[in-house]
């Protein structure tokens, strides 16, 4: 069995992040279409990847185990 400390927490927040993206797209948007970023799903879903992967792998790195 894996041990939790072992997975890769950065990939797992990216899904986490790509989902959150397409829900903020979906619910909140842009109600103009003005906006370059949450006009489209298509902008907005990698924005969220991103987000998501370096938000996940920041908060790894703080909680690490140096060593």
């Amino acid at each position: 069995m894996k041990k939790l400390s072992n997975l890769n927490w950065a990939w797992i927040g990216a899904s986490v992040g790509a989902i959150a993206g397409y829900w903020y797209w979906k619910e909140i948007g842009c109600v103009t279409g003005t906006c370059p970023i949450k006009s489209q799903w298509q902008t907005m879903v990698p924005y969220g990847t991103l987000m998501g992967y370096l938000g996940t792998d920041l908060l790894q790195s703080f909680f690490k185990p140096k060593g």
